[in-house]
């Protein structure tokens, strides 16, 4: 996946770079964006609703991942703007305590589409810019499926999580490279928001629900152009 990220950064310089000088616009009212992006969540249970009789301490984790991320923006000002952001990234969850079920994987493959907008202030009208964001969030799970452990020890066939509305705050730096648009982008954003997990048997009976705090970190950085 990471080699994947860095081909495709490279390919959007080289293609970037070659794009005639007129078609660029280090002031113009649209700007997208070709990053490599961490996204770094926590999973941590905070309440359980329905107990098969976990023991005491039980609590989880969810994996890191790197996506590539393509991000749009469009300046209402020069120095505010409205952007939206473009991936889907894949999680699993494990058990991290108690030890008897440490790296027990819970959700297997928990694909999620963070549809997010943020409104963007820049700290200056040109060269390097400094911004900060909010926005709100909706996370949309799909295709997540019950991990071995839940197969094993629940009998689960069926797993599901809960869409959730969230918000989010966002601060990072926009470099520019030459006066054609091209530049350089690194940025942070602080998910908030929680969502609750359900597993079922084969019967469709729920066997399991536990709520969980998300609050991923989503770290970026690479290539922009603007136009």
């Amino acid at each position: 996946m990471k080699k994947l990220i860095v081909s495709a950064l490279l390919g959007a310089t080289a293609m970037i770079a070659a794009t005639p000088a007129h078609a660029g616009d280090s002031e113009g009212k649209l700007q997208v964006k070709l990053l490599a992006t961490g996204v770094l969540p926590d999973g941590k249970i905070t309440k359980v609703t329905v107990d098969p009789g976990l023991p005491v301490g039980t609590d989880t984790k969810a994996n890191d991942n790197w996506v590539p991320t393509l991000a749009i923006e469009y300046f209402l000002s020069p120095q505010v703007s409205v952007e939206t952001i473009c991936c889907l990234t894949q999680h699993d969850v494990d058990a991290v305590s108690p030890a008897a079920l440490a790296g027990g994987e819970l959700v297997a493959d928990a694909k999620i589409l963070p549809a997010t907008v943020t409104l963007k202030y820049h700290f200056t009208k040109s060269g390097v810019r400094p911004y900060v964001g909010v926005g709100p969030t909706w996370f949309l799970f799909i295709d997540e499926k019950p991990g071995a452990a839940a197969v094993t020890l629940l009998g689960a066939t069926r797993q599901k999580l809960d869409n959730r509305v969230g918000a989010v705050l966002q601060a990072g730096v926009d470099i520019p490279v030459n006066d054609r648009g091209l530049g350089i982008s690194f940025d942070a954003k602080r998910y908030f928001l929680s969502t609750t997990a359900h597993w079922y048997n084969g019967a469709g009976t729920e066997v399991l629900s536990t709520r969980h705090k998300l609050d991923p970190w989503v770290i970026s950085s690479g290539v922009s152009y603007r136009f």
